[in-house]
C-alpha cells in the first residue's frame, strides 16, 4: 500500500471504530463481534486490502495492549489466584497444543506432529479482550475477571515459546528433545520475569521525572516496547517482560506518580487501547478473503477434517480441563482465591456456574492469527492458517454474541452493594485520616490563620464523612446485590451538574464579551472538568 492508501485505510479504520462504538452503546452487541464483520466485508470489496505482518503484530500492536491490560489487573489478585492462572495459561496451553498436534498428525495426511503442535499453540492461547468487554458488561464478578485477566496476560508467552521450538522442529533446523524444550521454555519464561521486573525498577527510579505528566506519558509509552525488545534481544520471552513490567508498575503506580500524570496517562492509555483494539478486529476480519483462496489445493474432506479436529480440542477441552481440575485432589483444585471479612486470604472451589462461564470465555484473537502468520512456509501452511482463522472466527462470533447471555442466565452478577459498601468503607476511613492528620497539624502549630484554614477544610471533611456514613446506613439495609438508589443523593447529583454547567455558561459568557482570553478559559474550564469527573454517573450510587 502507498503512503496515501495507509492513510485512507487509517481514517476508514477509526470512522469504523467510532460507528462500531456508537452501535455497540445502542444495541449491546459485542464491538469485537461487529468489528469483524466489519472487517470481512471490506475484505471483499473493490481496493486495496491490508495483511496482516507478524512481526508488526507482536511488536507495535501486542506489548502496548498486554501493557495496559496489565496495568488494569491486580497484581495482588493474580498472585491470590496464581494457581488456577498458570493451569490456565501454561497446563492447558500446552495440553491444547499437545491434543491438536496429535490429533492433526494422525487424521490429516501430511500433517507433521511438529507442524500440527505449532498450529496448537497458535490457537491455543484466548484473547481475553472481547471476554472481558462483554463479562464487564454482564456483571461478571470480579474474581472471574481476575482469572481471565490473569489466564490472557501470561498464556501468550506459552503459546509463543511452544510455537517456536515447534516451528524449528517442522522445518528440520532441529531435533526435537523434551528436555531441551522444557528447559528453553524454563529459561525464557524466568528470563522474562527478570527483564520485566528489571525495566519496572527502572521506571520506579525514574519517579522524580515522573512527576511532570508529560514526562511520565512519554515513559509511560515506551516501557511496553522496551521491555518487550530487551527481552528479545536476550533471547529470552518479551510478552512476559512486558505482562510483569506493567503489573508491578500497575502496582507502584498510586505511590510512585502525582494524581495530574495518572489523570493523563490513564486517559492516553485508553485512547490507544480503544484505537489498537479495534483495528486488530479489523484486521482480523479483512484476512477471511486471502485465508480462503489459498485452499484450493486441498480436498474438501481433508479441509473438513482438519477443521473438525481443531476446533473440536479448542471447544471441548477448555470445559473438560475445569472439570477434570475438580476431580483432583482437593489441594490441586482449581480455585478462587480472596479475602474475607476479616482481610484474611481464603480460596474455594470454583462452582459449576463459574466453571461454565470460564469454559465459554476463551475467545481467541489475533495473537493466534500472528503466530500461524508467522509459521516458516513448511507443507500445508495454508491449511493450517485456515484452521487458525477459523477458530478465530467461531470463538469472537459464536462465544463472543452468546457469552453475555449464558452470564445472564447462569446468575453470576457482581455483588454491586458489596463493592459500593467497600468504596465507602475506604472513603471514611481516608476522611478520618485526614480528619487525624489535622488535629496533629493543630497541635504543632498554633498559627491563627492557619487555625481557621485547618477549621474551614475539618468542616468540609465533617460533610464528606457524614455523607459516606449515609451511604453505609443505607447499604447496611439491604440484601439485593443491586445498589439501591437513593433519591436524596441522585437529586444532589442533579443540582451539582446543574452548577457546574452554570459556571461553564457564565465564564463562556464573560470569554464573549470580551472580559476573559481562552488562555484563562482553559485554565478555569479544566477546574470545572475534573470537579465533574468525579461525579458519579447517573442512577448509581457509588
Amino acid at each position: 500500500m502507498s503512503l496515501e492508501e495507509t492513510l485512507l485505510f487509517g481514517l476508514g479504520a477509526v470512522a469504523i471504530i467510532v460507528t462500531v462504538h456508537w452501535i455497540t452503546g445502542k444495541t449491546g452487541l459485542p464491538a469485537a463481534v461487529l468489528l469483524t464483520v466489519f472487517g470481512i466485508a471490506y475484505a471483499y470489496l473493490p481496493g486495496p486490502n491490508v495483511e496482516l505482518e507478524p512481526e508488526f503484530i507482536l511488536t507495535f500492536i501486542l506489548p502496548p495492549l498486554l501493557y495496559n491490560a496489565a496495568l488494569d489487573s491486580s497484581l495482588l489478585d493474580i498472585r491470590r489466584n496464581m494457581r488456577t492462572v498458570i493451569s490456565l495459561s501454561v497446563a492447558l496451553v500446552i495440553a491444547t497444543a499437545l491434543l491438536v498436534g496429535y490429533g492433526l498428525s494422525l487424521w490429516v495426511a501430511g500433517v507433521s506432529l511438529a507442524a500440527g503442535i505449532a498450529l496448537g499453540a497458535a490457537v491455543a492461547p484466548p484473547d481475553p479482550v472481547a471476554a472481558l468487554a462483554v463479562g464487564r458488561k454482564a456483571g461478571l464478578p470480579t474474581n472471574l475477571i481476575t482469572l481471565i485477566q490473569g489466564e490472557g496476560l501470561l498464556n501468550d508467552a506459552t503459546a509463543l515459546t511452544i510455537l517456536l521450538v515447534a516451528s524449528d522442529v517442522a522445518t528440520g533446523h532441529e531435533d526435537f528433545s523434551v528436555k531441551a524444550t522444557v528447559g528453553e521454555f524454563v529459561l525464557a519464561a524466568a528470563g522474562g520475569v527478570l527483564v520485566g521486573w528489571a525495566v519496572a525498577w527502572t521506571v520506579r527510579f525514574l519517579r522524580v521525572l515522573r512527576a511532570d505528566p508529560l514526562t511520565a506519558n512519554a515513559i509511560s509509552l515506551v516501557t511496553p516496547f522496551a521491555a518487550y525488545l530487551l527481552g528479545e534481544h536476550l533471547h529470552v520471552s518479551g510478552v512476559l517482560a512486558v505482562v510483569v513490567a506493567g503489573l508491578i508498575i500497575g502496582h507502584d503506580t498510586p505511590r510512585y506518580a502525582t494524581g495530574a500524570s495518572r489523570l493523563q496517562t490513564s486517559a492516553v492509555w485508553r485512547l490507544i487501547d480503544f484505537l489498537l483494539e479495534g483495528v486488530v478486529f479489523l484486521l482480523i476480519g479483512q484476512q477471511m478473503r486471502t485465508v480462503i483462496q489459498e485452499l484450493d489445493q486441498y480436498e474438501t474432506s481433508t479441509i473438513v477434517i482438519a477443521l473438525a479436529v481443531t476446533l473440536g480440542v479448542v471447544l471441548i477441552l477448555r470445559p473438560l480441563w475445569l472439570v477434570l481440575t475438580q476431580l483432583l485432589p482437593r489441594s490441586l483444585h482449581t480455585r478462587l482465591g480472596g479475602e474475607d471479612d476479616s482481610g484474611t486470604v481464603k480460596e474455594r472451589s470454583l462452582s459449576g456456574k463459574e466453571s461454565a462461564a470460564l469454559s465459554w470465555a476463551g475467545t481467541r484473537g489475533v495473537i493466534t492469527l500472528a503466530a500461524v502468520y508467522s509459521l516458516p512456509n513448511f507443507d500445508n501452511r495454508d491449511l493450517l492458517a485456515f484452521c487458525a482463522f477459523s477458530v478465530v472466527l467461531v470463538t469472537l462470533v459464536g462465544q463472543g454474541l452468546t457469552f453475555a447471555p449464558l452470564v445472564r442466565w447462569l446468575g453470576l452478577r457482581a455483588n454491586e452493594t458489596d463493592k459500593a459498601r467497600l468504596r465507602n468503607e475506604a472513603r471514611s476511613a481516608a476522611v478520618r485520616a485526614a480528619l487525624n492528620r489535622l488535629d496533629d497539624i493543630q497541635g504543632e502549630h498554633h498559627d491563627s490563620h492557619e487555625d481557621e484554614a485547618m477549621e474551614t477544610m475539618r468542616r468540609q471533611l465533617q460533610v464528606r464523612l457524614d455523607r459516606y456514613r449515609h451511604r453505609l446506613d443505607l447499604l447496611e439495609q439491604v440484601d439485593s446485590p443491586e445498589v439501591p438508589l437513593s433519591e436524596q443523593y441522585e437529586a444532589a447529583l442533579t443540582v451539582r451538574q446543574a452548577v457546574i454547567d452554570a459556571e461553564r455558561e457564565e465564564l463562556l459568557r464573560w470569554r464573549d464579551a470580551g472580559r476573559l482570553d481562552d488562555e484563562n478559559l482553559r485554565v478555569l474550564n479544566r477546574e470545572l472538568d475534573h470537579e465533574e469527573l468525579v461525579l458519579p454517573k447517573r442512577g448509581k450510587t457509588h
